[in-house]
This record gives structure tokens, sequence and C-alpha cells, in this order.
């Protein structure tokens, strides 16, 4: 299994993919779409140029950080979407009423490029 990393400072997409409660970290796995992979890593990469828009979704999500990775499988490439928020409900409001051009490129590029999620809980969850 190869995996690629690429750091994200945002993007309160894939709200789909979360269950919406105030717990404070959230991990998504979706499929991506057949001969979609490269522009969705396009894409990963712009966000990282355009971190001040993305940190200025932050503020209006509640989210504290975000990270992406894509991992090769046998069924094709996954998205791994790791995000933290201090109250999940808030960022997926804030996220599907955005008034940020950058909301609105992202769930474009999301919906176009990924395929069902993997659900799947954790089978370690240990909180203080």
């Amino acid at each position: 299994m190869i995996l690629h990393s690429t750091f994200l400072i945002s993007r309160s997409a894939i709200a789909n993919s979360f269950t919406v409660d105030k717990k404070m970290l959230r991990v998504a796995i979706r499929r991506i779409k057949p001969g979609k992979e490269q522009k969705l890593r396009n894409w990963l990469a712009e966000l990282n140029l355009r971190a001040s828009e993305v940190r200025a979704t932050f503020k209006d999500e509640t989210v504290r950080a975000e990270q992406a990775y894509i991992i090769s499988s046998a069924d094709g490439p996954l998205l791994i979407y790791i995000m933290e928020a201090q109250d999940f409900c808030v960022a997926q409001k804030a996220f599907l009423n955005s008034q940020h051009q950058i909301d609105h490129e992202h769930r474009q590029v999301i919906e176009e490029c990924l395929g069902e999620s993997l659900n799947v809980a954790p089978l370690y969850d240990m909180k203080i």
C-alpha cells in the first residue's frame, strides 16, 4: 500500500461522510471515482497554495485542522480525510451555507471526484 499525504488547513467538506455531532475529531474514508484521482490531487495541492482562504473558513466552521491522504487499495484509490473541529454541527451548517468561493469550488470537486463512503467505526476510541 502506497501512502500519499497532503495537509489541508480547512475544508469542512465531506460533511456527508461525518455523523454530525459535537465530537472534536472525525475521520472519513471515501472511494475516489475512476479517473478522478489526479483532479483530486491537483485540488488538494491548490488548497495548500490558497491557505489563507482556507484558514478564513476555519473561523466560520470551528475547524482547527484538516488532513487528507490518498491511499492505493485493490479496489482503487481511497481518500482518508481527517478533520478536527470544535463543533461538527456548526461546521456542517457553516460549510453548507458558506459564502466563501473556495467552499463552493471545494464542494464541486468533492462531488465530482468522490464516490461512496466506507462507513467504518473506530475499534478504539479513547478520550480524557
